[in-house]
C-alpha cells in the first residue's frame, strides 16, 4: 500500500491567516522563497499549520497543472521507500529542468538510518553522475523537532539535513500569536457551521479572555477543534467546561480578570510576541542588529526604536553594543 497521497489544490490554500508579526514576517519569506527551485524545511510544533504552509508554498510557485504529493514518514520503512521513490525517479536519459510538481515529505524525522540513506540517492546535489536517477519535484519537508540537535547526536545524517535544508521557515506556535485568535476561531466558526448546518455562534468577553488565557500546547489544530465542539453541542458554556478547567487556562487567567476588552488581550499578546520574535532574530543573528532588521522585514532605525520599547537595552547592554553591520 503507498504511503504517498496527493493533496488536492484548494483555492484556501491561499488563506493562511494572521496579522501577527511573526506571521506576516513568516508569509514574506514565503512570497519571495516560493517561486524558486530552492529546497524547503518547514519547522513547527504539532498543529502550526505545516501542510497548509506545504500547499501555500505549492501555489506560489505557479506549478499549473502539477500535483502536490504528500509522503507520510510515520512508519514508514526503507523498503517502502525505496520502492516509492523508484515509480517516481526519472533515469538521466529523461531529466531536464522541468519541476513535475511538490513533493511534501512529512515528520522526515521519522526516517531511520537506512531510509535516509536511500531518500539522500535521489536528491540532487548539483553534480549528477550521468546515470543517476533523480525526483523531478520541489522539495518541502516538515518536521517538528530540532534537527540540527539531532544532527550532532547522530539520529539524523548531516549531509541529508543539508541538502534539504535550502531554507528553514519556523512557524510560530498560537502562543506566540494569540492576538490572530478572534480572526481564526470565527474563520472556524464560519467554516464548520456549514459543513453542520447549524449558525456560527457568537462568543461574549468572557469567553474571548479565556482563550486569551489558554496556552494552547495543540495549537491551531486544537483551537479548530475547540470551534467544532462549540458548534456541534450548540452551547458555548457546555463546550468550554473542560476547556475552562484546564491548567494552562486557569494559571492565566488570574493574570485577566481585570481585563474585559478584547482589544486589550490581543494588544497585550501581539506585544510579547512582538518581544519573542526580535529576540529570536536577534539571537540568530548574533546580535547583529542590522542583520537582524533584515531579516524582520522592517528598518533599522525601526528595530533600535522597539528595542527600547521592550526593555532590551536594559537586559543585554553587552550584547548589544557592538555587531551593527
Amino acid at each position: 500500500m503507498s504511503t504517498a497521497t496527493q493533496i488536492p489544490r484548494r483555492t484556501e490554500a491561499k488563506l493562511v491567516l494572521g496579522n501577527s508579526p511573526a506571521v506576516l514576517s513568516l508569509n514574506g519569506r514565503v512570497a519571495e522563497i516560493a517561486p524558486t527551485d530552492i529546497s524547503i524545511l518547514l519547522r513547527g510544533e504539532s498543529g502550526t499549520g505545516k501542510e497548509l504552509y506545504a500547499q501555500l508554498i505549492h501555489h506560489l510557485a505557479n506549478l499549473e497543472g502539477t500535483a502536490l504529493t504528500k509522503l507520510s514518514c510515520r512508519a514508514l520503512d526503507s523498503v517502502q521507500l525505496q520502492k516509492q521513490l523508484e515509480s517516481w525517479a526519472l533515469p538521466a536519459s529523461a531529466r531536464s529542468n522541468d519541476i513535475r510538481g511538490t513533493l511534501y515529505i512529512d515528520e522526515i524525522e521519522d526516517l531511520n538510518q537506512a531510509a535516509q540513506s536511500i531518500l539522500l540517492s535521489f536528491l540532487p546535489d548539483g553534480d549528477l553522475a550521468p546515470e543517476t536517477e533523480t525526483l523531478p519535484f520541489r522539495l518541502v519537508c516538515s518536521t517538528s523537532r530540532d534537527l540540527e540537535r539531532d544532527v550532532e547526536c547522530g539520529r539524523f545524517r548531516r549531509d541529508l539535513f543539508f541538502r534539504i535544508n535550502g531554507v528553514t521557515l519556523r512557524l510560530p506556535p498560537l502562543r506566540e500569536r494569540k492576538e490572530d485568535i478572534p480572526a481564526l476561531m470565527e474563520f472556524f466558526f464560519t467554516k464548520h457551521a456549514t459543513g453542520f448546518r447549524k449558525s456560527a455562534p457568537v462568543l461574549g468577553p468572557e469567553e474571548w479572555t479565556q482563550l486569551a488565557a489558554h496556552n494552547w500546547p495543540g495549537n491551531i489544530r486544537e483551537l479548530e477543534n475547540l470551534a467544532k465542539k462549540i458548534i456541534a453541542f450548540g452551547d458555548v458554556n457546555a463546550a468550554m467546561i473542560d476547556f475552562r478547567a484546564a491548567p494552562s487556562c486557569t494559571a492565566q487567567q488570574s493574570k485577566l480578570t481585570d481585563i474585559s476588552s478584547l482589544k486589550v488581550v490581543s494588544r497585550a499578546a501581539s506585544r510579547q510576541a512582538e518581544k519573542e520574535l526580535i529576540l529570536q532574530a536577534l539571537e540568530r543573528t548574533h546580535w547583529n542588529r542590522k542583520r537582524a532588521a533584515r531579516d524582520l522585514q522592517i528598518s533599522y532605525k525601526s528595530l533600535l526604536h522597539k528595542i527600547k520599547q521592550i526593555g532590551l537595552n536594559e537586559s543585554g547592554p553587552e550584547k548589544l553594543q557592538g555587531g551593527n553591520s
